[in-house]
């Protein structure tokens, strides 16, 4: 079908999910452009396609034209793609694996993408997600995961009631601490762990650091103050991942 309305009910339905609250309500989001839209396909999220009149692209998935009008409308890009997908949001409600990442309070949406793809890198097998961080559907989190939010369980939790069931279950807590802790240099290889990393300018939250087996530094010049949450990420996964290797 082609929708050549912006007013149209299923446009204007589709446009709110440029809203997070909409987002969760329907437990959908949009990816923009050929790439992200066949990763979506692949890793099954992928619901509807939406394509401008005359693009040829072809999935199994039920899939409607619009006018350029329409899709300037829908997309959040300065140079719409002619390729939008509707994908649906996964239920989890069950922590998977020995390799967790736990973020809170993450505010900033590049830094969320960047953490995402540094996970996947790392192999993290689940990310841990705190409610009251950046929404991980959103479009400049999704656009900054280049396709690999769909690679890696992630799930919005209450972090702290998650942690204490971790802690019980024998998993060693990994949280950041600048002025303090341990070496990154010197991890000791764990079979089960969680690296909880925090918001861009408070760190972890004092009631999270509560729950930590052990604190983390990474050392660094002293005229440098701190690392961009996203970089130390990166750096700590790197360190685990090579302790676990030659532990």
């Amino acid at each position: 079908m082609l929708y050549q309305s912006c007013s149209n009910p299923k446009m204007k339905e589709i446009k709110k999910l440029h809203v997070s609250k909409y987002r969760k309500e329907k437990k959908l989001f949009l990816v923009e452009g050929e790439h992200l839209v066949l990763e979506a396909y692949r890793t099954g999220y992928l619901q509807e396609l939406l394509l401008l009149e005359g693009t040829e692209f072809s999935l199994p998935v039920e899939t409607n034209y619009v006018t350029q009008t329409v899709l300037n409308d829908i997309s959040m890009l300065e140079t719409p793609q002619p390729i939008l997908g509707i994908c649906k949001q996964p239920e989890l409600s069950k922590i998977t694996g020995n390799h967790i990442l736990a973020l809170d309070q993450i505010q900033d949406p590049g830094n969320m993408g960047t953490i995402i793809r540094s996970a996947v890198a790392f192999e993290v097998d689940m990310i841990l997600v705190s409610k009251d961080s950046v929404d991980i559907y959103n479009e400049k989190v999704v656009r900054a995961t280049q396709g690999l939010l769909f690679s890696i369980p992630i799930m919005v939790c209450d972090l702290q009631e998650e942690l204490k069931r971790l802690k019980e279950k024998e998993y060693t807590i990994y949280v950041t601490d600048v002025t303090g802790g341990e070496s990154s240099y010197q991890i000791k290889p764990a079979e089960k762990y969680i690296l909880v990393m925090g918001n861009e300018g408070k760190g972890v939250r004092e009631e999270i650091k509560s729950y930590a087996t052990l604190s983390l530094y990474i050392p660094m010049n002293q005229r440098c103050e701190s690392l961009n949450v996203g970089v130390a990420t990166s750096i700590l996964l790197y360190a685990l991942k090579d302790s676990e290797k030659n532990g």
